[in-house]
C-alpha cells in the first residue's frame, strides 16, 4: 500500500511539473485575440494599390478571385517604377491609412506556396535612416523570419495562416502574431510616417518565381 501511494504521489508530481512547463515555460502556445481593443478601419478597392513591374500589365502579376489576392513576380522582372533601382516586387500598398502616431495593426490571412524563397511577404514601411522599413517578414526555404532572423514561424509553406502585426509608434514596439500566438516582439525603428504592404518583394537569395496569397485584409487602430 505504501509503495502504491508513493508511486501515485510521484506520478502526480510529474504531471504537475509537466503541466507547469507546458503552460508557463511555453510548450503550449497561448492563443489570444490581437485585435481586442482595436477598431477596424473601412477598406475598399481604392485603398489597395497594386505595385508591380512597370513594364507588364497588372493582370500578368496580380489576380483577385473569390476573395483571394494572388501576387507573383520573377527575379528577372523590372522594378515597380522606371526610376526605381529596387528589386522586383508585386505588392499591395495600403493607401489612406499612413500613420505617424498611435497603435496600428495589419491583419490578414496569408499563404506561401512551396518554392517561394528569399522574399519579403509583408512590411511596415517607414523608419529612421539608414533603414527604409520598421519591419519585414521574409520567407527563406519555408521559414518565416523577421528580416533574416529571428525565426517567426517554421514550415510556412502551403498552408493558410492568420497574420497580425501591431506597431505602437510612441512606444517604438512591434509585435507579430501567427494564428493568435505572439511569435515576435521587438523595437521599432523610428521614422516620421508608416504604412503597410503585403505581397512579394525580392530580397537576397531569391527564388526565380515568388508568390503569396492574401485574403480578409484589415487595418485596425487601437481605441483611444
Amino acid at each position: 500500500m505504501a509503495s502504491n501511494i508513493s508511486l501515485h504521489s510521484i506520478l502526480l508530481v510529474l504531471i504537475i511539473i509537466t503541466l507547469y512547463y507546458k503552460v508557463v515555460v511555453g510548450w503550449v502556445p497561448v492563443i489570444t485575440d490581437p485585435t481586442k481593443g482595436f477598431v477596424s478601419q473601412r477598406l475598399n478597392e481604392s485603398n489597395l494599390v497594386i505595385q508591380r513591374p512597370y513594364d507588364v500589365p497588372e493582370n500578368r502579376r496580380y489576380r483577385f478571385d473569390n476573395g483571394v489576392h494572388k501576387l507573383w513576380v520573377f527575379n528577372t522582372d523590372k522594378p515597380h517604377s522606371i526610376i526605381s533601382n529596387t528589386n522586383p516586387r508585386t505588392e499591395i500598398r495600403v493607401k489612406g491609412y499612413d500613420y505617424s502616431s498611435g497603435v496600428w495593426q495589419f491583419e490578414a490571412y496569408g499563404y506561401v506556396p512551396c518554392g517561394t524563397s528569399g522574399v519579403c511577404i509583408m512590411q511596415v514601411f517607414g523608419s529612421a535612416p539608414p533603414y527604409a522599413t520598421t519591419l519585414m517578414l521574409r520567407v527563406y526555404n519555408g521559414t518565416l523570419a523577421y528580416y533574416r532572423a529571428p525565426v517567426v514561424a517554421p514550415n510556412i509553406y502551403d498552408r493558410w495562416f492568420r497574420l497580425n502585426v501591431i506597431h505602437d509608434v510612441e512606444a517604438s514596439r512591434v509585435e507579430v502574431y501567427i494564428n493568435g500566438v505572439l511569435k515576435y516582439e521587438g523595437s521599432g525603428r523610428g521614422g516620421a510616417s508608416h504604412y503597410f504592404k503585403c505581397g512579394v518583394y525580392a530580397q537576397n537569395d531569391d527564388s526565380y518565381y515568388m508568390e503569396s496569397r492574401w485574403k480578409k485584409i484589415r487595418i485596425l487602430k487601437k481605441c483611444d
